[in-house]
């Protein structure tokens, strides 16, 4: 997974503001989207960006008006960013961790130091992002199980043409053979076993293969040499099959 991250820094002291977004610039999953020399100016900043505008927040903690941590409490209320603080004082390590702070780093620091913290604002990135993403779709199965006479046949899907019901069975029709299969079933439990995407409904006694339809006249479909009505409960499901064709 390639993920970029979009950075902020705020320090009151412009050295330190420079080396941080230095830091930054320098390294390839940062991308360095604002400065800001005080906590006010940040915020303000945020505000102005696009909601998910800012993926981590480098903050110093000793600013006027607004300091780092109080910075970091407001974002942590608005499901800010992700917040790495710099500073020259370790005794406030303890309340950078109750606010949730991805990192801590006590100048002056270098930049192997800085790139750990980086590298691992990146590690929960992706962990998030993999949280958040839908989860795949199990693969269509190719074939169903019909019970034919005392034994379990498997059908290949690609293989039906349609299906006709006959009071407790079904008839499968294939295009691989001219006999057709008779399963113990009703028409509405082998639509179930049927994917939609594939396969409709078009009468109340027949289903179809919808790849396997070779011409439509009125309210009959055309598969092989079989002419299929289509029922009146039925046309408007067929009919937005059709739609997208014409």
């Amino acid at each position: 997974m390639s993920t970029v991250l979009k950075c902020i820094a705020v320090d009151d002291e412009p050295l330190a503001l420079g080396l941080v977004c230095s830091f930054i610039e320098k390294t390839p999953f940062l991308e360095l989207v604002g400065r800001y020399d005080n906590g006010v100016e940040a915020l303000k900043g945020l505000h102005a960006l696009p909601p998910g505008g800012v993926d981590v927040a480098f903050l110093d903690i000793q600013m006027q008006e607004l300091n780092g941590l109080e910075l970091a409490r407001v974002l942590a209320q608005s499901g800010g960013p992700r917040v790495v603080f710099t500073t020259a004082f370790s005794q406030y390590a303890v309340e950078g961790y109750r606010v949730d702070a991805l990192d801590y780093l006590v100048k002056p620091f270098n930049y192997e130091e800085f790139l750990r913290a980086a590298t691992k604002a990146r590690a929960y990135a992706e962990r998030d992002q993999a949280a958040a993403a839908p989860a795949a779709a199990p693969p269509e199965e190719d074939s169903i199980f019909l019970k034919v006479e005392y034994q379990l046949v498997r059908v290949l899907l690609a293989d039906i043409l349609y299906v006709e019901g006959l009071k407790d069975y079904v008839k499968v029709h294939l295009k691989s053979s001219p006999r057709a299969l008779l399963s113990l079933m009703s028409l509405r439990a082998m639509e179930e076993k049927l994917p939609a995407r594939r396969f409709l409904r078009i009468h109340r006694s027949f289903i179809v293969a919808l790849d396997k339809i070779e011409a439509v006249r009125r309210l009959t479909v055309q598969i092989g040499d079989a002419t299929l009505p289509v029922g009146d409960q039925y046309k408007e499901a067929f009919g937005q099959f059709l739609s997208r064709w014409t």
